[in-house]
């Protein structure tokens, strides 16, 4: 037994300095001499606690929707040129999501519909119109088609922000859908809000296009735009003046490429005035792509296009093998980093809307954490003045194990890096007075056993802990149960309530139970006590 004991004091030694060791970078200056012996990270406050931006973002997948039927179109278009079936016509009509085609005679209508149903099984026709004894066929897709776009629109978006926000450097972000179309997002720590929404509310659509020499850009400056073309502008800053300056161009409609098969994206320096640049690199498929698209193009321009935006439009000299590209343009060294961020994490697949934002100053998460840090001791204050008073040195042991259970849970809060939040705060004060619970359970057994005839002190202090194991098991069990669920379902507020609740019940049941009894078993074997102050 006398083993035993020192085996247990070990096990419990060894636990209480493994939390001590994660929980030291918390309350150590960053200047400390032994910052590098020790894990980096601090137990992580949430929102509520250190300040930061909380944004609901609502992804507009009306966009999404016109973008997956413009492809359509053009796909539907390739169809029937390569099977030789003639049409007049087609269109876009974003207003109304659909497409518009004009069949010249009844054979080609027929060749269409066998084309649409084989082919194209998620649209359905809207309407059929005879113009001059020609077709007109106007396209759409079907409800469930348009829902399951609208869905996948949003789950894409919730990744690539999530992408977005992991290597913008946010600790413990919280990106929670809330309907059908928006996306709440807390940036704890954020420091600079407009930088934050600029990278993750970027579109980041990359496209290589075209710039049409072929038609004069002095007429589509005068409004006669040739079909199949559009005007674009490419901007810079004027370094004598500091001025944007817009320079207009003519590009061809088609997309040649996008960003779909990037690679990478990385910021270099050592363009014409030693600015900073970004060098792109393409998949497999996405370096065959460029290099075909470069050798059908020798000595025309290729313009690269971001957002709308033409950042550059060099003539290809020649076939770029590798896959590689650059961007260039006046860009500050952190524009070109956040351009590389939202470049590497890939295009939002429609454009996001920031519908409502919040800032939680610094000063109150400082107030917020006074408050929180307060109550615990108050709370801890009363538990152990109530333990101590009521059963006398049992209470003090009891509160002995009660510090023990605070260190454990503080430490593993830093070690698996969960985030202490106001609502954690209170799941915390809560942990304080269940871990005393079972200890009440337990001396209130061993004074029954003592009332007793002919109970020793040992045998009052062994029935007293192996009747009440399974009553405490069962209360701490069915919280922990509880608190998984909360986890589970749960939002920030609550999820952070039911990480330090599931965190403190499993270390309660360590120290109520298990340190407790090592040091009655020290008095009532190694001291031999004859009765027990309870």
């Amino acid at each position: 037994m006398l083993k035993s004991i020192k085996l247990r004091v070990i096990i419990t030694l060894t636990v209480c300095l493994a939390a001590l060791f994660f929980l030291l970078p918390t309350f150590l200056p960053e200047d400390s001499p032994i910052k590098n012996f020790i894990p980096s990270d601090k137990i992580h406050l949430g929102l509520d606690l250190q300040g930061g931006t909380h944004l609901v973002l609502e992804v507009d997948t009306q966009k999404a929707l016109q973008s997956w039927l413009s492809r359509t179109g053009n796909d539907i278009k390739n169809t029937l040129m390569d099977k030789g079936i003639r049409f007049r016509y087609f269109a876009y009509k974003n207003q109304e999501n659909v497409i518009v085609f004009e069949l010249p005679d009844s054979p080609s209508r027929i060749a269409f519909d066998y084309v649409i149903k084989e082919n194209f099984p998620d649209l359905e026709t809207v309407s059929s119109l005879q113009k001059e004894g020609r077709d007109v066929v106007s396209l759409k897709f079907t409800q469930k088609r348009e829902q399951e776009i609208s869905k996948m629109t949003v789950e894409q978006a919730l990744e690539t922000i999530r992408n977005r926000v992991d290597q913008f450097g946010v600790t413990e972000p919280e990106i929670i859908p809330e309907s059908n179309e928006r996306i709440v997002l807390q940036l704890p720590g954020i420091k600079d809000p407009a930088r934050a929404k600029a990278v993750i509310g970027k579109t980041a659509l990359l496209e290589f296009k075209l710039v049409d020499d072929a038609h004069s850009l002095d007429d589509a400056l005068r409004g006669s735009i040739p079909q199949g073309s559009h005007l674009s502008y490419s901007r810079r800053v004027d370094r004598a003046s500091g001025r944007i300056v817009e320079t207009p161009l003519l590009l061809k409609e088609t997309s040649l490429m996008t960003g779909e098969n990037l690679e990478s994206a990385s910021v270099k320096l050592g363009g014409r005035y030693g600015d900073p640049y970004i060098e792109l690199r393409f998949n497999e498929r996405g370096a065959r792509e460029f290099e075909q698209i470069t050798g059908e193009h020798v000595m025309k321009r290729l313009a690269i296009v971001l957002d709308g935006v033409v950042h550059s439009a060099p003539e290809i000299k020649e076939r770029i093998p590798g896959g590689r590209a650059v961007i260039e343009g006046t860009f500050t060294m952190e524009d070109a980093r956040d351009l590389a961020i939202v470049l590497r994490a890939g295009a939002l697949p429609a454009p996001v809307n920031i519908l409502e934002e919040r800032s939680v100053g610094p000063s109150l998460g400082q107030d917020s954490i006074e408050s929180g840090i307060m109550a615990c001791l108050i709370g801890w204050l009363l538990v152990i003045l109530f333990m101590g008073i009521y059963y006398r040195l049992a209470g003090w042991i009891a509160n002995m194990a009660l510090i023990f259970n605070v260190i454990i849970l503080l430490g593993a809060l830093a070690a698996f890096k969960a985030t202490l939040t106001m609502p954690g705060i209170a799941g915390i004060v809560l942990t304080l007075g269940i871990a005393v619970d079972a200890n009440v359970l337990i001396f209130e057994r061993m004074r029954e056993e003592l009332r007793s005839s002919g109970k020793t002190v040992r045998m009052a202090v062994e029935l007293g802990y192996n009747r009440a194991f399974l009553t405490i098991l069962d209360a701490n069990v069915t919280t922990l149960i509880a608190a998984l669920f909360l986890f589970g379902f749960g939002t920030g507020p609550v999820k952070g309530f039911a990480v330090t609740l599931s965190i403190g019940i499993v270390a309660s049941m360590f120290t109520a139970i298990f340190v407790t009894r090592i040091i009655f078993d020290h008095l009532v074997l190694n001291k031999k006590v004859t009765s027990l102050s309870l």
